[in-house]
């Protein structure tokens, strides 16, 4: 346990230091750009990411003042990951201090903070420019440079893109400078040689802005104003181009202007000024051009920088200007070591590599905080913890910075010291002693210190100092004290101290006595600095302790503080003030002192005044000077010279001069090269030592120290040269070589020769000299100063005589002459002898042999010449050269050559569809090596001459590939042999025909257009017809997502052969305006072509899928609204916006769309005019595109300011009494505000309105009394109404005269009254009169009677209480005295929920119902503000949709196909929602997918299915897509082929396994629903041919797991059914006795119904055969062959083909007869005679014709030779009789003429086979017509060309292995599994089992599902009812036993060839085998509708 626990905390430890070992400080990993540029509209998003552990925080501060920035909303964003966002803004709300600032990330975490490098950021707000081109002036003849004038503001953001003139034209930059026009990088147009036609061009340039993309053209055109030369003038520059300073980066392209006119024209030369140096010509070259005055420099460096003088001159004088170029390079810096540890105490150093140009700074910081250094290494004596943390280096210049990081941790086990023990203040008495203690830890071990008053403390008689270390490592230390003295009170301290530092603990021991001031030593200060002094007093108590000076308290001045425990400090110390004797005196309480002196001296330390030598730069043999003078400092002042911080003397060349105490002169005479350096004078005193430093150069011109001279090399040494010379600046050494064999003409060496080699020192090495070497060199060094130094020396090689070539061979034609030649070189004189292998050759011997010899240029020329040459003369010749320094020779090995001849036994070795591989023999090579073999080829019908193309083939090689052919083309080919004499003669020729391949070519003409927002339209031609490599079968269209990198969709095309006809394909269900990528391939048989080039189209325009967002209004004034708004997201707006609808009305009125107004506009802000005052309104935004319109906004609310009102509506004046009036009136109509005041004027009849009176009324009192008035008078009255903006206009005056009668009269106005429902109303009647007016009320003319609602008020008003639609109408207020009446009307309008609209159906669509809304018709007196429209799918939820008032119609869309909706709708107003109408029941149109017949649906080949996907019917409702799934049958996973199939085209299943049985399953889905359905498919052999028919497995599978294992079914069953027949014979007699009775002619009626029962129960319903029609006896007929006899069915008068024809019942045991005698016979319903028991549940319903394919007797099938199958006389299912038996075709291979038609050949498919298939099944009246299939015959056995050129078979359709099994087969490759159950039918008793049978007698356990009716009783057993098998079938098919007539097969009918062909069975089997065979059972396997299985299991979908 306890090792466990060990291990654990081991595997702790280690994990814990692990962790504390990863972690590290903060590094910036992506840093910021040092500049970020962003237009207004665009924002800017800046990176910062980081790293380290723990993981650091980042902010962002301000590089400024360091101070971290915040959010600033909508303008400045910071996110927790570091990233610092600025959306977009608009231009008023630009803040300098947001988006022109310089920011910092800072990062940080437990172990320090690191900045990066600035960033500058710089928001530009999009603002209106225009630029300009001014006329330029120029001299015909010059070159001229005209500027596009930016200006400044945008002038960091524009450049030049290009040129126009006004032709049109445009010029662009180019990097061809030849030309006469050029754009300069910068942007210039420089036209070279101005002539006078160019004056009448003008030229505009065009701009971009890099921010916004945006490009423009200049607003003034420039042009040349071209002057003729007028005499002869010197060149002119600008005066602004006398000198400037330009800046570029590394890389680009600079241009250097030197813009000069003149004439005669002006000459350009430049030059490069280096520093301190002479000026060198510019060497120009590929990088470095000069274009008139221009001097273009390419690919800029660093090293281009530096001073350039541009020199212009002609014959009448010259000038210059001066350029400054400082190219910069991006600045980068690096501290290494990146991490370091140190310990403490031990060094640290960091360097900072940096690069780039120029470099103007580099500063340091740690932790973010700037250090004091300004060096790039930074180093760090002793490392203390304070040192830890992070570092960083920066680099700056005006452009940009880089920052390196480093950290620094600190290393080893060290720590500082701690004291973990001290002692305490104490006071006592004196006498006792007194024992202090402090423990200190720390590593290394700390030593302890004691101090009294900052005075260190010694061992003396009374104070005792011991220490000692622990066991743990602490140090203990003690002072003793003893007798303590009140002398020895103070301040106490123990200092523990280290290598790693100290630690430092003080405090006060007070010992009872007197005050005592111990002796101050003397204090010496340094002027400036500060002073800090202790007073050391003993004593307790002490009441005070000051200072004095001078006997003055101090302080006396404000450097100077003073602090009650005896500190004194003076800031600043000066000599002249402070310097002195200082004084501390301690008092106690009972006024004893003490006084102690401290005496101060302040000294000066000396400071020097700058020193010089007046200049930086002296040449060697100049005197230079530099004064040393002291400014001031204490004396005595030592002074020395150091140089490069060695101590200088006096020396031959070095003076040092001391005039008096102040003043030293350093003199250099004469100037040397030693003296450059670094010269400092130091002066020294008691207060301190000050430096000055300055640097002297000292140019030295080069002198040698190396000159080299002439030297002599022996051939092949290596030859080494010195030069070497010095100077200042050190001078660069060169080697040139002398162009020819004389001094001169020098030329720089190869430096691309390895064998020639400079080093650094000049020396020149020169590896395995060559005589090519030798000659005159010259080496120079030249510094820039003086005249540089040359020499010229000559090397001479020696050398041995020597061949270039030590052997060759010569070849000579057979009777040509030839010439063999040497050369020799090397030292003269050489002699030269020839031999011929080995032989010398004699002239005389040999008339034929001719010898010369020459001298060229140094070397021997010798040459043998032999005329005629023969065989003999092929031979090796030496030729030998001799000198003094040796000998040598060289080997010429002649060869006589002739033709090669023929090449032979050319053959064919391989061949494919490109390429043909070749082998033949080698032929005689003519005694010449045979250099290449040349195939020759061409086309059959082409000559060799014209035609012909050539492969050459190495001569080594007899095999050959001929490439690059045509497939499926025939060639000729031939071969000729070359050697270097000639050609041989061709070989014979040989013919091939290459295979076919994969279309070579791709589609051409391939266009993409958009049909609408969702669907493009491909169209293209087949490829050429030459890359066709065979017959094209069809297309592969592909399209993706052009902004994806996924794989492209692809969807199938057919091949039309309609020569030249363009193909299309439209793809639909695409995203809206989105651009697609579309490829197009053809396939041919072979595989699929190239694709085209990827075409880009976008889809229609859509409309914007979500509003304009941040929509804001402002009101501007009473009637102007500022509305701004954002776009909407750009990735949902589909499309272009092409501008913005503004819909804005008065809220009040918003529900009504005919009160809205929309204005259009293109930006992003409006201004809505002419609006109504003080209203309320609502608006919407929305965008638009060429698709339509988008979203809207969500309305927003503004509000119109207020303006004066309009004037009072109505006035009345009405007399009160005999002196008062009252006025009454209505607010204004418009009161545009809130009504603050009325005003009430009124005058006297004929006064003016200025002396009118006035009273100011609140604004809710609308009546006023004027009382006071004067009798008989006429008064006029007006009213005004006011608002916070001021007083509108005035009413109509009304005119009244008092009188003393004063009739009634109402004061109240005719009104409408409008209230909601179920509130209080009061109707006003104010009434005046004298007497009192009697008041009463009429409602709709009708006396009013109060009752619980309604009384009358005491004023004469009428209250209503909860208001109810009924209380609408017209009410009427009557007054009347005797002097008169009045009446007044108020109308009263109730406002409710509107009530039920009405809703109907005006249509359906599969998608889409349309409804007609209309308003009720009880009128509503609330407005109806719109409708909504509730609607739901069958078994969904309820939704709604909102339509507007207006609507009349409107129309559902996005519905489910073929499904049951629920619709109803309800109105609303302002008041709220009304009831709803009543629901509306209906569905719209469409079903689920229709099941195709299998022959249009499935296609076949040996490695493919094919599907056409166009067979399916939709049902009215758009497919979906279909899930293709497929498996071998014998595997139990189905394979996904995929779930997502297009509906369109058709779907390939590629890569399958030849001759292979597989299951598939389609399953189709459309919005109504889904269809699925079964196929089981055998692929074709290789060769074409189909598989034989399989035997499923005939065990019996069904029975359950608990049946007896030791119960035989072939037992039980016979037994079983022995009984059932016993007692069903018993009840038949029974029966049969009992009907004797009702006489023969009732039961043959009854026969013969049920006969005609059972025969319509064959038919397929729900179709009816007509069997009335004439021909209806032959078309069942059948007419034998000639010469052929049919035998007879026992017992029945009718041939076979009447029995197929007939069928049989529909179960097992059903019995059936036909007589074929009886004319005609009736329709007959399916149901059954009375009597008869009908199954459970009704007769079953029969599958639909929509869901399954059926197959019946339909068709003619006499014309085939037929066999009747024993054992299927009574068992025959009439609804199977049609799959049950395969026929043969007739001997001629054709059958009948009725609706065969071969079916069409699928795509990637060869055309269809000639193989036979039956008709298809089970189909109705109207779609027999159109049933297809292949009737022809072919054996596949063969494989001639004619009938497998294309390698194998198709099947189309209903082959003899297609079958769809849906209850009922057909016979093909393919056949159908599982059937979907038709919806709407019944499934009625037991569902279909899951068990699968053999059948070629009918389904016996698909008979209910068939909806067969339920059969008669069986009749007596016949031959054929016996039991099924184990396997399925009869135990006999008709056993021999029985009726051997039956038995036997007629010559049509056993035709055994046929049968060994189409159904497999072995050629080696007789006709009597194959009888053996069928009577054995085993035929079954090999006569079973050709081969396929037929499950009838259903599937409900």
């Amino acid at each position: 346990m306890g090792t466990t626990y060990m291990v654990w905390a081991i595997l702790l430890a280690l994990t814990l230091h692990k962790a504390v070992c990863d972690e590290s400080g903060p590094v910036i990993v992506e840093e910021p750009d040092n500049r970020v540029d962003f237009s207004n509209s665009t924002g800017a998003n800046i990176h910062c990411s980081v790293r380290g552990r723990p993981a650091p925080s980042v902010v962002w501060v301000r590089a400024d003042n360091g101070s971290a920035i915040g959010v600033v909303p909508g303008l400045r964003m910071v996110l927790s990951n570091g990233t610092l966002i600025f959306p977009p803004f608009r231009a008023e709300d630009y803040r300098q201090e947001v988006h022109a600032q310089v920011y910092r990330c800072q990062a940080s975490n437990s172990h320090g903070t690191v900045h990066s490098r600035d960033v500058h950021v710089r928001a530009v707000v999009a603002q209106h420019y225009e630029t300009e081109v001014n006329n330029e002036f120029v001299i015909r003849g010059n070159s001229a440079i005209l500027k596009c004038n930016i200006p400044s503001f945008v002038a960091d953001f524009v450049s030049v893109q290009a040129w126009v003139d006004n032709d049109g034209t445009a010029i662009y930059p180019s990097k061809s400078y030849d030309g006469k026009y050029l754009v300069l990088p910068s942007g210039e147009l420089h036209i070279r040689s101005v002539s006078s036609e160019d004056g009448f061009k003008s030229y505009k340039c065009r701009t971009v802005h890099r921010l916004t993309q945006e490009t423009r053209l200049s607003a003034t055109a420039g042009r040349l104003v071209i002057s003729e030369p007028m005499g002869s003038s010197a060149p002119r520059l600008p005066s602004k181009d006398k000198g400037d300073i330009v800046e570029h980066a590394a890389g680009s392209v600079v241009p250097l202007f030197c813009e000069a006119q003149s004439n005669p024209v002006p000459r350009f030369r430049w030059f490069k000024v280096p520093e301190g140096g002479r000026k060198a010509a510019v060497e120009l070259g590929e990088r470095v051009k000069q274009v008139g005055g221009t001097l273009i420099i390419r690919e800029a460096k660093v090293e281009d920088s530096g001073k350039y003088l541009c020199v212009v001159n002609n014959s009448v004088g010259g000038e210059s200007v001066e350029t400054v170029l400082t190219v910069t390079a991006p600045l980068s810096a690096q501290v290494e070591p990146k991490v370091q540890t140190v310990e403490f105490g031990r060094p640290a150093t960091f360097t900072c590599t940096y690069r780039g140009n120029p470099v103007k700074s580099v500063t340091w910081l740690k932790d973010g905080i700037p250090l004091n250094h300004k060096e790039a290494v930074l180093r760090i004596d002793t490392v203390g913890r304070e040192d830890k943390g992070m570092y960083q280096c920066f680099v700056r210049n005006d452009q940009e910075s880089a920052q390196g990081t480093a950290e620094l941790k600190l290393g080893g086990r060290f720590e500082p010291p701690q004291l973990i023990y001290t002692f305490q203040t104490n006071t006592l008495q004196p006498g006792p002693a007194v024992f202090l203690k402090c423990v200190a830890a720390g590593n290394p071990t700390p030593e302890i210190t004691w101090e009294l008053d900052g005075t260190r403390l010694a061992n003396s008689e009374r104070m005792q100092v011991g220490q000692y270390v622990t066991v743990n490592g602490e140090v203990v230390s003690h002072l003793n004290i003893s007798a303590v003295h009140t002398n020895d009170g103070g301040l106490y301290a123990c200092v523990a101290s280290s290598t790693v530092g100290s630690v430092r603990h003080a405090a006060r021991l007070n010992v009872y006595g007197l005050p005592y001031i111990r002796p101050m030593d003397k204090a010496a200060v340094v002027a400036g600095e500060n002073m800090v002094v202790h007073c050391p007093v003993a004593g307790y108590p002490i009441d005070s302790i000051v200072w004095e000076k001078n006997g003055r308290m101090l302080p006396i001045n404000r450097r100077q503080k003073t602090f009650p425990n005896g500190t004194l400090i003076v800031e600043a110390v000066q000599r002249s003030t402070d310097q002195g004797r200082y004084t501390c005196v301690a008092r106690n309480s009972q006024a004893y002192t003490a006084r102690g002196d401290l005496d101060v001296q302040v000294m000066e330390p000396p400071q020097l005044l700058p020193i010089e030598f007046g200049s930086e730069a002296f040449y060697e043999g100049d005197m230079a000077q530099a004064n040393r003078r002291l400014r001031k400092g204490d004396r005595p002042v030592t002074f020395s010279w150091l140089y490069n911080g060695i101590l200088l003397v006096n020396t031959d060349d070095t003076y040092i001069d001391h005039m008096g105490s102040r003043t030293s002169i350093l003199t250099l005479d004469p100037v040397r090269a030693h003296h450059q350096g670094n010269y400092s004078c130091r002066a020294v005193n008691k207060a301190g030592f000050t430096q000055v430093d300055t640097t002297i150069i000292v140019n030295v011109p080069p002198r040698w120290i190396v000159e080299p001279a002439d030297k002599a090399f022996a051939l092949g040494s290596d030859a080494r040269l010195e030069c070497k010379a010095d100077g200042f600046p050190r001078p660069s050494l060169g080697w040139k070589k002398a162009a020819g064999h004389t001094p001169g003409d020098y030329r720089d060496l190869d430096v691309n020769n390895p064998n020639i080699k400079v080093t650094g020192d000049g020396t020149l090495h020169i590896s395995s000299i060559q005589k090519s070497h030798e000659g005159y060199y010259l080496c120079e060094a030249n510094n820039g100063i003086g005249a540089g130094l040359s020499t010229v020396i000559y090397v001479r090689v020696q050398a041995p005589p020597q061949f270039k070539i030590q052997y060759r061979n010569q070849t000579a034609r057979h009777g040509d002459d030839a010439v063999l030649e040497c050369e020799a070189g090397g030292e003269t004189p050489i002699g030269i002898l020839w031999s011929k292998d080995k032989h010398s050759v004699d002239q005389a011997a040999e008339p034929r042999y001719t010898i010369r010899e020459e001298m060229r240029g140094g070397s021997v020329h010798s040459s043998l010449s032999i005329k005629t040459t023969d065989r003999t003369d092929s031979a090796v010749y030496t030729c030998v050269a001799t000198n003094a320094f040796g000998s040598a020779d060289t080997n010429i090995n002649l060869i006589i050559q002739e033709h090669p001849e023929q090449p032979s036994s050319l053959k064919v070795l391989d061949k494919s569809g490109r390429s043909v591989e070749l082998s033949w023999t080698s032929p005689y090579d003519g005694n010449s090596p045979i250099t290449r073999y040349i195939v020759e080829y061409k086309l059959s019908r082409r000559n060799w001459e014209n035609d012909g193309e050539r492969m050459m083939v190495p001569g080594n090689q007899n095999m050959a590939a001929v490439l690059d052919l045509r497939p499926a083309t025939t060639y000729h080919l031939r071969i000729v042999a070359r050697n270097e004499i000639g050609d041989s003669d061709p070989s014979d020729i040989v013919t091939i025909i290459t295979a076919e391949e994969a279309p070579s070519g791709s589609p051409r003409d391939l266009k993409v257009e958009a049909v609408d927002q969702t669907s493009l339209r491909v169209k293209w031609k087949p490829p050429l017809r030459e890359e066709w490599n065979g017959d094209i079968q069809g297309y592969q269209v592909g399209y993706r997502l052009a902004s994806s990198n996924t794989s492209y969709v692809y969807e199938t095309v057919e091949f039309s052969k309609e020569v030249g006809k363009e193909h299309q394909l439209t793809i639909k269900k695409l995203q809206v305006y989105t651009e697609y990528a579309v490829v197009v391939s053809a396939f041919n048989k072979i595989g699929q072509g190239p694709t085209t080039e990827e075409i880009r189209s976008y889809t229609a325009e859509g409309t914007p899928q979500q509003p304009p967002h941040d929509v804001t209004c402002t009101t501007l004034t009473s009637q102007t609204i500022r509305v701004s708004w954002a776009s909407p997201p750009l990735e949902t707006v589909q499309g272009v916006i092409k501008g913005y609808k503004v819909i804005y009305g008065p809220s009040d009125k918003w529900y009504d769309e005919e009160r809205k107004d929309t204005k259009i506009t293109s930006s992003t802000e409006t201004h809505l005019h002419g609006l109504q005052k003080y209203t309320n309104y609502s608006l919407q935004v929305l965008a638009f595109t060429s698709g339509g319109e988008g979203v809207r906004s969500q309305p927003i609310h503004c509000q119109t300011d207020q303006d004066v009102p309009d004037a009072p509506t109505s006035v009345k004046a009405l007399v009160m009494s005999a002196d008062s009036i009252l006025v009454s009136w209505l607010p204004p109509d418009r009161p545009n505000g809130i009504i603050t005041q009325y005003t009430v004027y009124f005058k006297e009849e004929g006064k003016s309105d200025s002396e009118a009176e006035q009273e100011k009324l609140l604004s809710s009192q609308l009546n006023y009394e004027a009382n006071g008035l004067k009798q008989r008078d006429e008064y006029v009255f007006w009213v005004t109404a006011s608002t916070t903006i001021g007083e509108g206009e005035k009413s109509e005056s009304v005119h009244l005269k008092l009188s003393s009668k004063v009739p009634a009269k109402i004061a109240s106005f005719d009104d409408e009254y409008v209230a909601t429902y179920k509130e209080d109303v009061k109707l006003h009647c104010q009434a005046v009169g004298l007497p009192t007016p009697d008041i009463r009320w009429t409602i709709r003319g009708e006396p009013f009677t109060p009752n619980d609602r309604m009384r009358l008020l005491t004023e004469g008003s009428l209250l209503i209480r909860e208001v109810s639609r009924d209380d609408a109408g017209e009410y009427t207020c009557h007054v009347e005295n005797p002097y008169g009446q009045d009446t007044v009307t108020h109308t009263l309008l109730i406002q409710a929920p509107p009530h039920p609209p009405e809703i109907q159906f005006q249509s359906t669509t599969t998608n889409s119902i349309e409804v007609k809304l209309k308003p009720s018709v009880i009128d509503d007196t609330t407005p109806i503000h719109g409708y909504t429209v509730y609607y739901k799918p069958e078994f969904s939820t309820w939704e709604s949709v909102q339509v507007p008032a207006s609507t009349r119609s409107y129309n559902l869309e996005g519905l489910w196909c073929g499904s049951r909706y629920q619709i109803y709708a309800s109105a609303y107003n302002k008041i709220g929602t009304g009831e709803s109408s009543e629901i509306l029941n209906t569905r719209t149109k469409g079903k689920k997918p229709e099941i195709p017949e299998v022959h249009r649906f499935v296609e076949v080949s040996s490695v493919s299915i094919n599907l056409h996907l166009k067979a399916w019917q939709d049902g009215g409702c758009p497919m979906n897509y279909f899930v293709v799934e497929y498996k071998p049958r014998h595997q139990t996973e189905w394979i996904m082929a995929d779930n997502q199939v297009s509906p369109t085209g058709n779907y390939g299943i590629m890569e399958l396994t030849p001759a292979t049985w597989y299951n598939l399953r389609i399953s189709a889905h459309n919005n109504a629903g889904s269809s699925v359905a079964e196929y089981e498919v055998a692929t074709l052999t290789l060769t074409g041919a189909t598989l034989p028919p399989t035997v499923s497995d005939s065990r019996v599978t069904w029975l359950p797991d608990w049946w007896p294992k030791w119960l035989d079914l072939n037992v039980l069953v016979p037994v079983i059914a022995t009984i059932v027949v016993i007692i069903v014979g018993i009840v038949v007699i029974c029966v049969a006795v009992t009907r004797r009775k009702n006489g023969i002619e009732n039961l043959r009626l009854r026969e013969e119904v049920y006969q005609q029962y059972q025969y319509n129960a064959s038919m397929p319903p729900p179709s009816t055969m007509d069997k009335r029609h004439p021909g209806f006896r032959e078309e069942l007929g059948y007419i034998p062959p000639p010469n052929r006899k049919l035998p007879p069915v026992p017992g029945s008068q009718y041939n076979t083909c009447d029995r197929i024809k007939r069928g049989g019942g529909s179960g097992r045991g059903t019995h059936a007869t036909w007589d074929p005698r009886r004319p005609m016979y009736e329709e007959l319903s399916l149901h059954p005679p009375p009597g008869r028991r009908i199954p459970l549940g009704g007769p079953p319903q029969p599958l639909g014709s929509q869901d399954t394919l059926r197959s019946g007797g339909d068709d003619e099938i006499c014309p085939y030779a037929t066999f009747h199958l024993l054992g299927f006389r009574e068992e025959m299912d009439p609804q199977q009789a049609g799959n049950n038996f395969q026929t043969f075709p007739h001997q001629n291979g054709h059958g009948s003429q009725q609706h065969f038609v071969n079916s069409p050949a699928s795509r990637s498919m060869p055309p269809s086979s000639t193989y036979y298939s039956t008709v298809p099944g089970d189909m109705t009246a109207s779609r027999m017509s159109n049933s297809t299939f292949s009737p022809t015959y072919d054996d596949p056995a063969r494989s001639d060309e004619e009938s497998d050129q294309y390698g194998g078979s198709t099947y189309s359709g209903g082959g003899p292995y297609a079958r769809a099994i849906d209850s009922v087969s057909q016979s093909g490759t393919a056949k159908r599994l599982n059937g979907a159950h038709p919806p709407g039918a019944p499934v009625s008793g037991p569902q279909p089992s899951n068990h699968r049978f053999i059948s070629n007698r009918g389904s016996t356990s698909g008979s209910a599902g068939q909806g067969s009716p339920e059969p008669p009783p069986p009749p007596p057993p016949r031959n054929g009812d016996l039991p099924l098998d184990s396997s399925g079938l009869g135990s006999s098919l008709n056993d021999s036993n029985n009726s051997t007539a039956s038995n036997q097969f007629s010559e049509a009918e056993c035709d055994h060839d046929l049968v060994q062909r189409n159904y497999g069975v072995k050629a080696t089997k007789s006709t009597e085998e194959m009888r053996k065979l069928l009577d054995k059972n085993e035929a079954a396997a090999h006569i079973q509708n050709g081969g396929l299985r037929m499950v009838s299991d259903e599937m409900n979908v």
